[in-house]
């Protein structure tokens, strides 16, 4: 049987990574995972016990856009974090932030489009693109302006722009200057804007600005699987200008039907759990701490600090022009999973590496540890 050309996506290395990680403790070793943004956490008491208490009736479709009382749940969180009021009817509940951006990309672009976003980034990005007949466009970033695109990198023939802040894998975030500038040069250019906003609430300094705070204009992704730590719910959200609203329903109507009832029930409680999940965020803030302090010590110098999410991007050039083949070496021989930038950046991943801290405090302490004892002997 035919397979189509655009279902030739590259694979999620990250996964790969996890595969590999999972063979070896199949064989009875000990593994760190610092490969994946995993929260260590699990979901809050408040969404399990909300399930819990509503089990014992049916569940079943919801309306294709999600509850209404978790579309307004949604919605107080932009005027509690942003001082945004935002109108409950623009929030699209979603299966997980892939659902978000399968809808988006369907919404706002026709076949053979072009959206430009920055390397390094989410990989996944690319690829759903790919798979929908879209062509994404790198625009190169650089460690001095913190890996994220500047305004006058935008290139003017693209249809679409990913923003992502905190970004995925460097965690640096743009300001309010950076997105209002960002925001102002897309527009000028009839450019199609999605910010990727799945890391909010997750920063160790000045907190995160949603593009919401300057442009209604634009389509806004989030998800309950970091903050919140509900990755396995596979449950998101994305806010979508009022003029797009029936286009994204009829869309998610026949797509998805509608996000998983249950996981809308948990994720209503999640929403009631802010003072649990500031608990979770106080274990990445010491996690990162623990890292930004030792990596240097051992090698791992050559950093963008992040101000959000829970990841490290690394240059290791210095080490090696084969992320894959080292990062490799280091499961192997130390027994911590980390991820080659491959996945994040196809031309220069090669000399850069992920190191995840979403995992507890002890298994931090412990890859550090048998990190430092892989460099002092390599």
């Amino acid at each position: 049987m035919r397979q189509s050309k655009r279902g030739q996506v590259e694979a999620f290395i990250v996964m790969d990574v996890m595969e590999a990680a999972r063979r070896a403790e199949a064989e009875g070793r000990h593994i760190i995972h610092m490969e994946v943004g995993q929260p260590a956490t699990g979901a809050p008491a408040a969404a399990r016990a909300a399930l819990q208490a509503r089990l014992d009736r049916p569940l079943g479709y919801t309306v294709a856009l999600g509850l209404p009382e978790l579309r307004a749940g949604i919605a107080a969180l932009y005027d509690r974090w942003y001082g945004v009021d935002l109108d409950p009817t623009r929030v699209v509940v979603t299966a997980g932030a892939s659902g978000a951006f399968t809808l988006a990309f369907a919404a706002l672009f026709d076949a053979g489009d072009r959206v430009a976003m920055g390397d390094p980034g989410y990989p996944s990005y690319r690829q759903i693109l790919r798979a929908m007949s879209l062509s994404p466009v790198a625009i190169p970033t650089l460690p001095e302006h913190r890996y994220q695109p500047c305004p006058q990198e935008i290139p003017a023939d693209v249809q679409g722009l990913m923003l992502a802040s905190p970004g995925n894998p460097s965690g640096t975030m743009l300001g309010p200057q950076a997105f209002r500038t960002l925001l102002d040069r897309a527009a000028e250019l009839g450019v199609s804007v999605i910010s990727d906003e799945i890391y909010h609430g997750l920063s160790y300094g000045e907190r995160c600005h949603s593009a919401l705070e300057f442009s209604d204009d634009v389509y806004v992704v989030n998800s309950f699987s970091k903050y919140f730590s509900m990755t396995g719910w596979r449950i998101g959200w994305m806010v979508v200008p009022e003029a797009h609203i029936r286009t994204v329903e009829r869309l998610a109507q026949n797509m998805f039907i509608c996000p998983p009832h249950a996981s809308q029930i948990a994720a209503l409680g999640a929403l009631d759990a802010m003072e649990e999940c500031e608990g979770f965020r106080a274990v990445y803030a010491e996690n990162r701490r623990r890292l930004m302090d030792a990596l240097p010590k051992i090698g791992f110098d050559r950093i963008a600090p992040p101000d959000g999410a829970f990841y490290v991007y690394a240059d290791v050039s210095a080490m090696t022009d084969d992320s894959l083949r080292f990062c490799g070496e280091i499961l192997e021989r130390a027994g911590v999973a980390v991820t080659p930038g491959l996945d994040f950046d196809p031309m220069r991943g090669r000399r850069t590496i992920r190191l995840s801290y979403a995992g507890s405090t002890d298994d931090i302490a412990e890859g550090i540890a048998r990190l430092s004892s892989f460099m002092a002997s390599r």
